[in-house]
């Protein structure tokens, strides 16, 4: 009837063969099917770039998305399903770079621009696969043949729409920036990439201290300091600050200026010899340290006023060079100072830089300090580690460099997004307010790079009337084409570098600029690019899906694929384009450091899914709190893996019962439910609402917690209660009731849990209900998931199982204080406390004096009924207070001559003495064990915790072990150890047996009239005195007799 389940699990191997039963009965087809024309949910899955396999922190995302998804589909809800992948751009270019051992543009051109953009689509169509194959892996349901491709032409079509409308708009622009550049890459990067995907590392640089001599001034001059000497070429101009002090400092180095608070980083002795404001500096003029340069041609340095200019770092003086960084740029802007641009695309210097000529800004820091060594100007070098900014694509370090570049303005649309994104509820809140204050900060959009594979800019401007047209549509180019259509085979370069197009204002001939566009352009558009046809398409098919209910990603995306999404939408549409967003942080490895190859700490997803197993992945994942870092690893899986397996042994030991048992839900009595049963089903009802309110707002990590509770509830208390009641042996009504109640428990969570744990799910749910019920849904997600009801609610049987079970911890503390293990039986267990109106019943009371192996529990009101109060002085405090009468007051204390007051004062020999002067402790009686919570509040818990008894509770334990009580905890250990046999041989819970049982007389007599429980609770058909010589056999000592047990098994 039931298929056996082992105690022992390859969740590994049970997963992929979960896999084959969903791909050859197509489970997720019919889903989509069954959903078909329901009402809808909407979901926008954020693309990833198909560059490279898919990491562990890539699966935490996907889970997220998974879970979601599968719960929605379960309420009912028709989706799209519709994975996403990210296709162009450095992503991928650096990759194929580096598999045809390529290191620049200009090799990238030798081998060929059609050919490379080729390798670079094969790469993201091979990486799709690999992708596509290890979602599947993790158990991720997407319709997978119609995964979103960013380099489509359908994508691109889409892009163009938005840039014409920015240009309609008037937000449309070319200018010259100083830009962070890659120079390996050849391209400028964009302000949102750099900091959105947190491409700042840690750098160690020379910086360099120089003299700049001042004309019309014998030997002085003003002390600069650089951290980037390479730039000291172009430098234009120096600025200091209007306000600050300046002083006039004689050196060993000639007569320096520098400000007033930073005279502590000059070497060796000074003299001051005057102190001047910065204002008075200004229009002073200097020679600057390459003048000789071609390139420093009629430039006239002078001293410049800044407002931005402190004495943090340096010497108050700085040195401007707008051509090398985007603030002297903006500064320069601002008051006409020329421009000089260094180095070229490569990071080359220019050959009008003499002997810098050819050579790569990294490397020419020794050469500058050559110089300014040899015209006497280098005062001191020193090493900087300072965050400095990386190529977020290839790692090198990135200089700065004012060239042309297409930007949309954001002044226009900067007041409407921040509008779009307060209507966006923000999880955690803290992210909605990090995407406000990047867009009160954000400059404008820097959307055009250098490169080949990315989005086309449609971008002609004329060469002869510099009319510029922006081309929206395929459809519009081929309206103004005048060559190269015919030759256009996608959307792509070289194809589209060959087509020109007739200006509209003088009829001339106009190519396409050769730039292509941020990536980020290509994932913003995906709202509107991929829902059905598509926004250009068929806009009512669009509308159904638009806006996105939900979408989650990296914490990063604020300033990357949340921001692109949201400024194109918000252009387009006016809103925006989600309405929920889950934003999480990074994984890191168990120890919290960073996964990297390169430390050996890196876990590649298909270890981690065929080691660890993908449910285990999820669970870990949907339990993390978001808003902290996930610490990934195979020590965290096994502890989560600890915890599934408790569910796991609660699922094989009912299949086992119920085997034997031939229960059946279909065809046996339900039987009449204990208290037991009641209790647990109210705490199913109580997950189940739970669980529902939680997903409903995207709120994982509570469902987990309540979850391994409630499992914690199920195994450790109603199971670990009511073993006995499986028992062949057990009266039929009770043990129907116990059947069907835990049948219920484990079909209910088999749904609650199949968005979290498809494939263990699914194995319970194929076992425990489609085995037995063809008529049942194929499948675990082709049901309902299941909804809160309130019929069977009962909020003080949970507070009565509440305060029994907290009353059983500190009973099992008591124990372990006086060191007698459960299997022995006591006499009494006293609890006294305040009971917030909770009654006990005698049905509860049985659970709790069988739990603790007692023979009877009993209830009194006040502590002092289990202990005496003891009250010791305070000699540090009362010493000096009482001075000489002291002795008395300590004596009545010792002798128990005082009474303690209502407010918790003590009375002793006339004197009140307060609780700082004495302390108070509890003596228990003779032959107790006392145990009492101490801190935290008292009252029922609330939530699932079940902390808030014990700090009203107290209880004792009586010691003492009668004649009687000896002997049945002996027997009880007999059948421990006839259990362990029996497990040891292999026997199932229905096989009978022959036991030996060969005890010392004095010890069978003691347990002689326990013989019959040892028979039945063995499964014992006949016991003889004599243990068998061979076989299952265990000698050894109980309480100090020698005994002989053996088991055999019957038939």
């Amino acid at each position: 009837m039931y298929k056996p389940v082992s105690s022992k699990v390859d969740l590994p191997a049970q997963e992929n063969a979960t896999l084959h039963f969903w791909e050859d009965e197509q489970i997720f087809e019919k889903l989509v099917a069954q959903n078909r024309g329901n009402p809808r949910f909407s979901f926008f899955d954020g693309p990833i770039t198909a560059n490279n396999p898919m990491g562990v922190h890539h699966a935490w995302g996907r889970t997220y998305k998974d879970l979601y998804q599968r719960f929605k589909a379960m309420q009912g809800f028709d989706q799209r399903y519709q994975n996403g992948f990210d296709c162009q751009g450095l992503w991928v270019e650096v990759e194929v770079e580096k598999a045809l051992g390529l290191n620049s543009k200009r090799q990238i051109e030798e081998y060929g621009l059609q050919r490379f953009v080729e390798q670079c689509r094969d790469r993201v169509l091979t990486y799709a696969g690999f992708i596509t194959r290890q979602s599947i892996r993790l158990g991720q349901w997407m319709d997978w043949g119609n995964s979103y491709f960013t380099m489509s032409d359908n994508n691109i079509e889409h892009i163009w729409f938005f840039l014409k409308r920015c240009f309609e708009n008037g937000w449309l622009y070319t200018g010259r920036r100083a830009m962070p550049w890659c120079p390996r890459c050849g391209t400028s990067l964009s302000q949102h990439e750099l900091i959105g995907t947190d491409s700042y590392r840690d750098v160690v640089h020379p910086s360099v201290y120089v003299k700049m001599p001042i004309l019309g001034r014998d030997d002085e001059h003003f002390l600069v300091w650089t951290t980037t000497p390479w730039t000291l070429a172009a430098n234009v101009a120096l600025a200091v600050h209007p306000d600050l002090e300046y002083a006039r400092v004689r050196t060993d180095d000639g007569i320096l200026y520098l400000s007033a608070k930073t005279l502590g980083r000059l070497k060796g002795a000074h003299q001051v010899l005057d102190v001047r404001l910065g204002r008075d500096l200004i229009g002073w003029r200097y020679r600057g340290p390459w003048d000789e340069l071609d390139a420093q041609e009629g430039i006239d340095h002078q001293v410049i006023p800044w407002n931005d200019v402190g004495e943090d770092e340096g010497t108050g003086i700085v040195h401007i060079a707008p051509g090398c960084g985007a603030e002297d740029f903006t500064l320069g802007q601002s008051l006409g100072l020329p421009v000089v641009v260094p180095i070229d695309e490569g990071g080359l210097y220019y050959p009008e830089f003499g002997p810098l000529a050819g050579v790569h800004a990294h490397d020419a820091a020794e050469l500058v300090f050559g110089s300014l060594r040899q015209k006497n100007l280098l005062y001191r070098v020193e090493e900087i580690e300072h965050r400095y900014p990386c190529c977020w694509r290839c790692g090198e370090q990135v200089l700065f460099r004012a060239v042309s570049e297409w930007f949309i303005n954001c002044d226009e649309i900067r007041p409407r997004m921040i509008e779009a994104s307060r209507t966006v509820v923000w999880n955690p809140p803290s992210v909605g307010k990090r995407m406000e204050d990047w867009l009160n900060n954000m400059g404008d959009w820097c959307i055009s790079r250098k490169r080949y594979w990315g989005l086309p800019l449609p971008f002609y401007p004329c060469p002869t009337c510099e009319q510029l047209t922006v081309v929206g549509s395929v459809d519009e180019l081929r309206a103004v084409a005048v060559s190269g259509m015919d030759g256009l085979q996608e959307l792509h370069r070289p194809w589209i570098d060959s087509v020109r197009i007739k200006c509209p204002n003088c009829g001339s001939a106009v190519e396409r600029i050769t730039e292509v566009g941020d990536c980020w352009l290509d994932a913003g558009i995906v709202p509107f690019s991929t829902l059905g046809p598509g926004f250009l398409k068929d806009r009512d098919e669009w509308a159904r899906w638009y806006p996105a209910e939900w979408i989650t990603e990296m914490r990063e995306q604020v300033r990357l694929w949340f921001y692109s999404m949201l400024f194109m939408s918000v252009t387009l549409e006016g809103r925006a384009p989600y309405q929920h967003v889950l934003s999480y942080e990074k994984l890191m490895d168990e120890h919290g450091k960073p996964m990297h190859k390169s430390l050996g700490n890196a876990i590649w997803f298909e270890d981690a899914a065929e080691k660890m197993g993908a449910d285990v992945m999820r669970w870990l994942y949907a339990g993390q709190n978001p808003q902290r870092n996930l610490l990934f690893g195979y020590g965290p899986a096994e502890e989560v893996r600890r915890k599934l397996l408790t569910l796991w042994n609660v699922y094989s030991f009912f299949v086992t019962y119920a085997e034997s048992d031939g229960w059946h839900p279909l065809h046996s009595p339900r039987g009449i439910q204990s208290k037991m049963d009641r209790w647990i089903l109210g705490q199913l009802d109580a997950l189940v609402s739970t669980t529902n309110a939680s997903l409903n707002s995207y709120d994982a990590p509570s469902v987990v917690g309540r979850v391994d509770a409630f499992v914690d509830d199920l195994s450790n208390w109603y199971l670990r209660r009511g073993r006995r009641r499986f028992a062949a042996e057990a009266e039929p009504d009770d043990r129907n009731a116990a059947f069907a109640t835990l049948h219920e428990c484990m079909v209910t969570l088999a749904r609650l849990l199949a968005p979290f744990l498809p494939f263990l799910a699914e194995e319970i749910y194929q076992n425990l209900v489609r085995s037995l019920d063809q008529s049942a849904p194929e499948s675990v997600h082709l049901t309902r998931y299941p909804q809160p009801s309130v019929s069977r609610a009962d909020e003080g049987l949970a507070l009565e199982m509440e305060l029994a079970r907290n009353i059983v911890t500190l009973g099992r503390s008591a124990r372990s204080d006086a060191g007698i293990p459960v299997r022995q039986p006591l006499p009494a267990l006293t609890v006294a406390g305040e009971l917030f109106g909770v009654e006990l019943s005698e049905e509860v009371l049985a659970e709790i004096e069988d739990e603790l192996n007692i023979k009877d529990c009993r209830l009194v009101e006040g502590i002092d009924s289990l202990a005496r109060r003891i009250v010791h002085p305070n000699p540090r405090v009362l010493g000096p207070k009482l001075g000489p009468r002291f002795p008395e007051v300590n004596r009545a204390l010792r002798e128990g001559e005082y009474t303690i007051n209502p407010d918790g004062t003590v009375t002793a020999a006339g004197h009140i003495l307060g609780a700082e002067e004495v302390t108070i402790s509890l003596e228990p009686l003779e032959d107790q064990t006392l145990v009492q919570h101490s801190g935290g509040g008292a009252g029922p818990s609330e939530g699932d915790g079940r902390h808030g008894w014990r700090a009203a509770l107290a209880v004792a334990l009586d010691r003492r072990i009668s004649p009687e009580l000896r002997a049945e905890g002996i027997a009880r250990e007999v059948i421990r150890r006839v259990q362990m046999l029996r497990r040891d041989a292999g026997l199932q819970v229905g096989d009978r047996i022959r036991l030996g049982l060969d005890l010392a007389p004095e010890l069978g007599r003691m347990v002689q009239e326990h013989r019959e429980r040892i028979r039945t609770e063995v499964g014992a058909d006949t016991v003889s005195g004599e243990a068998a010589s061979t076989g299952h056999v265990w000698r050894g000592d109980l309480d100090g007799y020698a005994v002989a047990l053996s088991v055999e098994p019957v038939g």
